[in-house]
């Protein structure tokens, strides 16, 4: 066998040489400091003296300026009189070309190099002056132990121990205050108080999970036919889906050592610091294996590597290099398991991304009909529930709901139930509790005038209709012109019926018609615009936008793709992808398809005006109704009558409570839905009947509905 591609061992030899080597290097750079140090303490203590001649001092003595003389043998420090120091100070100063001595001069101390002058002694006895020699009783041996000895020993010391600390941070230990260590929670077993029957509506993302969990309990069926061990899996999903839920039941199921950690607490100003964590972190697991490690918000370190780019971060760099190297380095066998959880999957490396890292991508997505209605079940299980609550019937009502929405839903749910004085949740608390988390509670303090509020219904109304006019819209749910949190003077809600994964053509464009019925309310009815249809022809530029340059059903480019989804988890945002002429084009032909989807509402409203004005009215009188209700007025059925999924009226209840308390409490009408705000109006001019407005030349009412 040839030994020469072998890699050498270093030889006691060559470790001792090295050591030597340090050892002298520290050495060195402790004797320089401590000379520099030394050299400093000098020029300090030399700072405010000033150096006279000998023969100068001599003639101070002579003149009797001179108090005191202090003699050492390499150095006499005179003190001078009073009288002797005003001379000095003024003489001193006027060679420095000052004409008089500076206010709140201090004076220097003065001294001189001694020579051989026997008479010094008499001239100084002679002349009164006071002159003696200080003590020393350390030698010059001592002198040079506490000036470079013990300095040198203590930079010595000081030295050694932070080249120690610094190579145990190098080898993966916690460095310097244990800065490099990680501070990954550890859950054992059912620690955290969750498992997957906790978890609904992500049935998949259990399935995938509840696999490796059996993995690490049970190898031996896997790897009896050849499957290793999925290193890791990719948890991705809007913000809300339950990601880091699904964690924490993996954490109470796999009864093994579970690590938890955020992605934010690698990264630190120093560089090399989130490195050392992750060592830290990997070799904990591997002491502890099998087990799993959860690294929530992936993304703050696993982001892509850019090598155009000039500066960077190097610390977040240097941190997903030793990740992904960890990663590599993972022995099958032992059964260390990562999960991540993100919502920006499209930042992530690729490196981290392939095969052999993350073998798996979990999707936790938005939870269908079916899954709302387990994940309802599940908040509320601890809830105590009136007999009218019709689960199913909330679950319909609140489509594209995330988990933590219906969590936060059945929690407002709780509170109204305890503000209106019951002991139970009923069907009213959950559907007013669904509109309060996507619009915000009901300002109370707003006032209106009747031109607002008028201006308010008949665009509510104005969208309501349209929709219901229309083939293949959603169902119109409820109409309000009372003010909420969330920036709405009023808003028309839509439910649809079923679940729907996909949509046409029509479809689209009967939506467009319908965010554009507000604004042609009120040209029909008022020949005028406000600020209030804002958001609809944003939200109707948005749509017209992605049919044309992301759906491929444009006229003039057809199925062509003109724009990319950047954020396909968070703000959905896109690009476009086309030439900037190209893009003119564009904007020219989403003009066109938003004008001729708003000459059709305007058209339905105008062979609907009659039914326009009935609605508007009714909403005037109640300022909240129902889809149901309206529907009734269009068919000429009692409005009363109709349900609203499974809401009942609640006069009753409010009036027992007023009957036993002061406390004001909020209306409620017969539809279940509070009106705080009904009875607050400022009247500017008496209200006429909307049966009776009729448009007249320069009869443009002014007002504002953000709707």
């Amino acid at each position: 066998m040839n030994d020469n591609n072998k890699k050498k061992k270093p030889s006691q030899n060559d470790n001792r040489k090295r050591n030597i080597t340090g050892i002298v290097t520290l050495v060195i750079w402790a004797l320089i400091l401590t000379i520099f140090g030394n050299y400093v303490l000098s020029r300090t203590e030399t700072t405010g003296s000033v150096e006279i001649y000998f023969s100068e001092l001599i003639t101070m003595v002579e003149s009797d300026q001179v108090e005191e003389v202090m003699l050492e043998s390499g150095k006499y420090t005179v003190t001078l009189t009073e009288e002797g120091e005003a001379a000095w100070l003024e003489e001193y100063y006027a060679e420095q070309g000052y004409t008089s001595v500076p206010e709140g001069a201090e004076m220097p101390t003065l001294y001189t190099t001694p020579l051989s002058y026997t008479d010094f002694l008499l001239l100084l006895q002679e002349h009164g002056v006071a002159y003696y020699s200080p003590y020393q009783q350390s030698s010059v041996l001592s002198e040079i132990l506490i000036s470079y000895v013990l300095p040198m020993a203590i930079m010595l010391l000081v030295m050694v121990l932070f080249y120690r600390f610094a190579m145990s941070g190098r080898m993966g230990g916690g460095g310097i205050g244990n800065v490099g260590k990680s501070n990954a929670k550890v859950y054992v077993e059912k620690s955290t108080g969750v498992t997957f029957r906790d978890v609904a509506g992500q049935d998949e993302a259990k399935e995938s999970l509840e696999e490796i969990i059996d993995f690490l309990h049970n190898p031996g069926k896997y790897t009896a036919i050849g499957a290793r061990l999925p290193k890791g899996a990719l948890l991705v999903g809007a913000p809300g889906t339950g990601k880091t839920l699904l964690a924490k039941a993996v954490a109470g199921e796999a009864n093994v050592p579970f690590f938890s950690i955020s992605g934010s607490d690698f990264v630190e100003m120093f560089v090399g610091v989130g490195a050392s964590r992750v060592r830290d972190l990997f070799k904990e697991a591997a002491k502890m294996a099998p087990c799993i490690i959860f690294i929530d918000e992936i993304d703050t370190i696993g982001k892509s590597r850019d090598g155009g780019r000039l500066g960077g971060n190097d610390e977040r760099e240097q941190t997903l290099n030793q990740l992904l190297a960890e990663l590599d380095g993972f022995d099958p066998t032992k059964g260390v398991i990562v999960l991540g959880a993100t919502n920006r999957p499209e930042v992530l490396d690729k490196a981290l991304l392939r095969p052999g890292r993350f073998d798996r991508r979990i999707t936790v997505d938005r939870p269908n009909l079916a899954g709302r209605l387990a994940t309802l079940q599940v908040h509320t299980r601890k809830i105590r529930l009136a007999d009218d609550v019709d689960l199913n019937k909330i679950a319909q009502a609140t489509a594209g709901a995330v988990g933590a929405d219906l969590a936060n839903l059945v929690n407002e749910a709780a509170l109204r139930a305890v503000r209106m004085g019951r002991q139970a949740v009923n069907q009213n608390d959950l559907l007013v509790s669904f509109e309060v988390v996507i619009a915000g509670t009901e300002k109370k303090g707003t006032v209106l005038t009747e031109k607002e509020k008028r201006l308010i219904a008949y665009h509510e109304v104005g969208h309501a209709l349209v929709a219901a006019r229309q083939k293949g819209t959603e169902p119109v749910s409820k109409i309000t012109i009372v003010p909420h949190t969330q920036g709405a003077l009023g808003y028309t809600m839509q439910l649809p019926e079923e679940e729907k994964f996909l949509m046409d053509k029509d479809e689209l464009r009967s939506e467009i018609r319908t965010l554009l019925g507000g604004r042609s309310a009120e040209e029909t009815v008022f020949h005028t615009a406000t600020t209030g249809a804002s958001n609809d022809i944003e939200r109707a530029t948005d749509l017209a936008r992605k049919m044309i340059t992301m759906y491929g059903m444009g006229d003039k480019y057809g199925i062509m793709g003109l724009a990319t989804v950047q954020s396909q988890y968070l703000d959905q945002s896109y690009g476009l992808t086309c030439a900037q002429a190209t893009a003119a084009e564009v904007d020219s032909e989403i003009y066109e398809l938003l004008e001729q989807c708003h000459k059709e509402a305007r058209q339905i409203l105008e062979e609907n005006r009659e039914l326009l004005d009935k609605i508007a009215a009714y909403l005037l009188e109640k300022e909240t109704i129902t889809g149901q209700e309206m529907m009734a007025i269009i068919e000429g059925r009692d409005p009363a009558l109709v349900d609203n999924f499974g809401a009942t009226p609640e006069d009753g209840a409010n009036r027992i409570l007023a009957d036993n308390s002061n406390t004001a409490l909020p209306s409620v009408g017969t539809d279940g839905i509070e009106k705080p705000a009904r009875k607050i109006s400022i009247v500017s001019e008496p209200p006429q009947a909307p049966e009776q407005d009729k448009p007249e030349d320069g009869d443009s009412p002014s007002g504002s509905d953000e709707n």
